[in-house]
């Protein structure tokens, strides 16, 4: 009898949906049950995931498993080449998760269209846009091979650019151009990035595979330079502070579910591939850059922060506030300690669940009151407590609560980076004092004082609504009481992946003209005495 680690489970993660989303684009037929037939694809894929993950070795989570590889253009060094370690894993199961929810949760927003045929093209449009994203989000967050990587890492920008600029609000061509502008811009400057990491590596059939290039030496100057251009990248989809401006004119325009995906799942990319290809592929310029980084993850905390508490429309305020999340990722990235690491990887999944629990309750929302300006409502807990209710778990599971799925990351994350930058840390700290203002403040003009009248009668959420937001709030639930079963995947790529060093403001590392780091090996000293 095969067993479960022997069948190509990545592959059919990928293919499956893929395969569905070009079905239902091609066959009018099945235009008129789009909704249906991608929300059975969708829960097959998320039963497949979970089958998979049953022959996952914890053992070995550091480890790549589910491995697949094929030549694709030998000429080129180039492979299919996938496999997940524990990090890969979440982020795939966070994924195929997002997916049915988003789907679900759009039921309805295409109804709206008159004549029954482009209701129809719309819903199989949407649907099928929303499955093609999924297929790329699970090659992408498997992907072994750099090129591989880059291909989808670009091909991720199609369906989200048609799902912002045809199912979002009324600015949604403007948001969808941002959106697209910005993340070409810095996909071509990963692109010669990696077109130097062909030149420059040791060649051969298999030249771009991330296993063949660890370790690689690329000389001081070509390590940091190929560094920033994939940083870059990274940064602009993370989105970090002030390469992020794309992100709340997307957020405000698309659709709640495309938004749960983009801010949930799509971003974490951006994360990812810090963790995945520039700690490993680039390890002296990760220590070089990390003084910096280190800073704009600060400010990117602090802003977020600052700009959400001020944010009139709901969807803005949201996205301000996973911009200040996103800082807090990468801070723990790049401070290189195992504990901040740990926090970082748990955050991105926490961060994933709360924030898509986040935007698809604040849809329900507007989409009841045609709105999405925070002033437009008011005691709306007396008109629709379970709905007030889930915003409000939602909201606090962003401000890291105790036992709700935010406190552990976070506290992770500032411990760690206690441990190693001081400055950094305090700094951060401010950062969960404002938190409080910008989801309790805006709860407090939603949805409690005086009520709205002219919303007194809109109805609280439905059965099909409930289905959404009770698996979020599980998750919520589970991550913060019971975050052990998720370290245990992550906490072994974490002690990989970190480093003794000091990345301090105050001691930045500052390479000789060698190339050494005089600073970084000072500092070190320091510490030891």
């Amino acid at each position: 009898m095969q067993n479960i680690s022997d069948l190509p489970w990545l592959s059919l993660l990928i293919v499956v949906p893929l395969v569905a989303a070009a079905v239902i684009w091609l066959v009018p037929a099945l235009h008129r049950v789009a909704r249906t037939v991608g929300l059975v694809v969708s829960l097959v894929v998320l039963a497949g995931f979970v089958v998979m993950a049953t022959g996952f070795d914890l053992g070995a989570a550091a480890e790549h498993q589910f491995t697949e590889q094929l030549s694709w253009i030998p000429q080129l060094g180039v492979s299919y080449a996938v496999g997940i370690n524990g990090l890969g894993l979440t982020m795939v199961g966070l994924s195929v998760l997002l997916v049915p929810l988003a789907l679900l949760a759009a039921w309805r927003e295409q109804e709206i269209v008159p004549e029954g045929a482009v209701v129809a093209r719309r819903q199989a449009g949407f649907v099928a846009l929303v499955l093609l994203l999924e297929a790329t989000m699970v090659a992408v967050f498997s992907a072994r091979d750099v090129f591989l990587f880059y291909v989808v890492f670009e091909a991720m920008l199609i369906p989200v650019y048609f799902l912002i600029g045809n199912y979002g609000g009324p600015k949604r061509r403007h948001a969808a151009i941002k959106f697209l502008v910005y993340s070409l811009a810095s996909g071509l400057i990963m692109l010669v990035g990696v077109i130097a990491l062909g030149v420059m590596g040791p060649g051969g059939e298999q030249a771009f595979l991330i296993d063949t290039l660890a370790g690689t030496e690329l000389g001081v100057w070509a390590e940091r330079w190929i560094f920033i251009s994939f940083f870059i990248a990274f940064a602009v989809k993370a989105p970090m502070w002030p390469v992020h401006t794309w992100l709340p004119d997307a957020a405000q325009q698309a659709s709640p579910g495309t938004s749960a995906l983009l801010v949930g799942v799509l971003d974490k990319v951006g994360t990812f591939g810090m963790l995945a290809l520039c700690l490993p592929l680039f390890p002296e310029a990760s220590r070089w850059a990390a003084p910096v980084i280190i800073v704009l993850a600060v400010v990117s905390i602090l802003y977020g922060a600052l700009v959400a508490v001020g944010q009139r429309d709901v969807m803005r305020l949201i996205a301000f506030t996973s911009v200040s999340h996103f800082g807090f990722i990468v801070l723990g990235i790049f401070v290189r300690e195992e504990v901040a690491l740990t926090g970082a990887m748990l955050y991105m999944v926490a961060h994933g669940v709360s924030t898509a629990a986040l935007f698809l309750v604040s849809g329900f929302l507007t989409q009841r009151g045609g709105t999405q300006e925070i002033a437009a409502y008011g005691g709306m807990q007396r008109v629709t407590p379970v709905l007030a209710g889930s915003w409000l778990v939602a909201g606090l599971a962003t401000i890291a609560l105790p036992g709700l799925s935010g406190f552990v990351p976070e506290y992770l994350v500032l411990l760690g980076t206690f441990r190693v930058n001081v400055v950094a840390a305090v700094f951060a700290v401010l950062a969960v004092i404002i938190a409080a203002l910008y989801v309790l403040l805006p709860y407090q003009r939603m949805f409690t004082g005086p009520r709205n009248e002219t919303l007194a009668a809109l109805p609280d959420l439905g059965a099909r609504e409930k289905w959404v937001v009770a698996p979020l709030v599980a998750g919520m639930l589970a991550l913060g009481l019971v975050p052990g079963p998720v370290m245990d995947v992550v906490r072994p790529v974490a002690e990989e992946a970190a480093i003794e060093q000091p990345s301090t403001l105050d001691s930045a590392a500052v390479a000789g003209p060698d190339g050494s780091n005089d600073a970084a090996a000072a500092g070190a000293e320091g510490s030891e005495q």
